[in-house]
C-alpha cells in the first residue's frame, strides 16, 4: 500500500533524509551516464541508443577483471575507461562515420541496431545470467546521523563526481576540449578555423562511451550485471539529458541529481510502483513548459 494512503503517523525526518541521501547518490550515476550521452548529441547530433551498452560493457569489464585477476572494480576503472573509449572509437570508425549525412530516421536505426547487436553479443558470450561483486574495497555501510549509506553507493557517486568534473575541466579548460564545445556550437564555423571535426567526432563517441563505461564500473560494485543491464538506465539518461538541455554537461549533472531524487522520493511518497511514473510526468512538464531543458539553449 502507497504511504500516502496508510493510516499511519506521519513520516519521520529520518525517513525523508534517507531518501534523499540515497536519490542523490543514485542521480550523481544517473548524471554521469547522461554526460557521455549530451557530448555525442551536442557535437554530431546523434541520438546513441546503443549508449547503455556501452555501460553494459562497462560493468562486464570490472566483473571479469575482478572474477580472473581479482582486481577491485575501484582500482580498475582506469582500464574500463580506456576499453571503452577504445571501443567509442571503433564504433565511431566503423558506423557512425558511415551514417553523418545519412537521414535522421537512418541515423536512429543504426544506433538502435547497434544496440541489439552489443546485447546479442553479451549474451552469446555471457549468457543471461545475471552476476554480481560480492566482495569490493568499499562494502558495508556507514552512518551519518540517522542516516544510512552503503559504502559502495558512496563511492559510487564519489566517483562519479569527480569523473563529472573532470569531463567539465577538460571541456572549458583545455585547447582541445573548446574546440570540441565549438564544434558543438557551430560545426562549419569551427571547420573553418581549422578544427578537425573528424578528430571532434571520434573524440565525442570516444568519451561518451568511456563515461558510461566509468558509470558501469561504479555500479558494479552493488548492482547486478547482465545483458539487458543497459535498459534500466538508458531511459532515464535521455529524460536527464532532456532536462538539462541537450549538449549541456552542467545541465545534464543537474538533472541527473533532480531525477535521481524525484525517483526515490516518487517511490517513497507515492509507492515503488509509480516512481518512473514521476520521473515521466517532471520530463513532460518541463518538456512542455521548457522544451529546451532546464540549462538548455533555445
Amino acid at each position: 500500500m502507497p504511504l500516502w494512503a496508510a493510516k499511519r503517523l506521519p513520516m519521520s525526518a529520518s525517513i525523508i533524509l534517507q531518501a534523499l541521501a540515497s536519490g542523490l547518490l543514485i542521480g550523481l550515476v544517473y548524471a554521469l551516464v547522461a554526460v557521455g550521452l549530451t557530448i555525442i548529441f551536442g557535437v554530431m547530433d546523434i541520438v546513441n541508443f546503443a549508449h547503455g551498452e556501452f555501460l553494459m560493457f562497462g560493468m562486464y569489464a570490472s566483473f571479469w577483471l575482478y572474477a580472473l585477476y581479482a582486481l577491485d572494480p575501484v582500482w580498475t576503472l582506469p582500464l574500463s575507461a580506456i576499453m571503452l573509449f577504445a571501443l567509442g572509437v571503433l564504433v565511431y570508425k566503423i558506423v557512425i562515420r558511415r551514417i553523418l549525412d545519412a537521414p535522421m530516421l537512418s541515423q536512429i536505426f543504426a544506433t538502435f541496431g547497434l544496440m541489439i547487436l552489443f546485447r546479442g553479443i553479451a549474451q552469446f558470450f555471457w549468457k543471461p545470467d545475471f552476476r554480481m561483486i560480492t566482495r569490493s574495497l568499499f562494502s558495508g555501510n556507514v552512518a551519518l546521523g540517522a542516516v544510512q549509506l552503503g559504502l559502495p553507493q558512496l563511492a559510487a557517486g564519489a566517483g562519479a563526481i569527480v569523473v563529472t568534473l573532470g569531463v567539465y575541466l577538460f571541456l572549458t579548460r583545455t585547447k582541445t576540449g573548446i574546440a570540441l564545445e565549438a564544434t558543438a556550437a557551430d560545426r562549419e564555423a569551427a571547420r573553418l578555423m581549422g578544427i578537425d571535426s573528424e578528430w571532434m567526432f571520434t573524440l565525442a563517441w570516444g568519451l561518451g562511451a568511456a563515461c558510461a563505461g566509468v558509470a558501469g564500473g561504479l555500479l558494479s560494485t552493488f548492482f547486478p550485471i547482465f545483458p539487458e543491464v543497459g535498459a534500466n538506465f538508458i531511459l532515464i539518461a535521455f529524460v536527464v539529458v532532456n532536462l538539462g538541455g541537450f549538449g549541456s554537461v552542467t545541465g545534464a549533472f543537474w538533472a541527473g541529481i533532480l531525477v535521481g531524487v524525484v525517483e526515490v522520493l516518487g517511490g517513497l511518497l507515492i509507492g515503488p510502483q509509480y516512481k518512473m511514473a514521476v520521473v515521466l510526468v517532471l520530463f513532460l512538464l518541463v518538456l512542455m513548459f521548457r522544451p529546451q531543458g532546464l540549462l538548455g539553449r533555445t
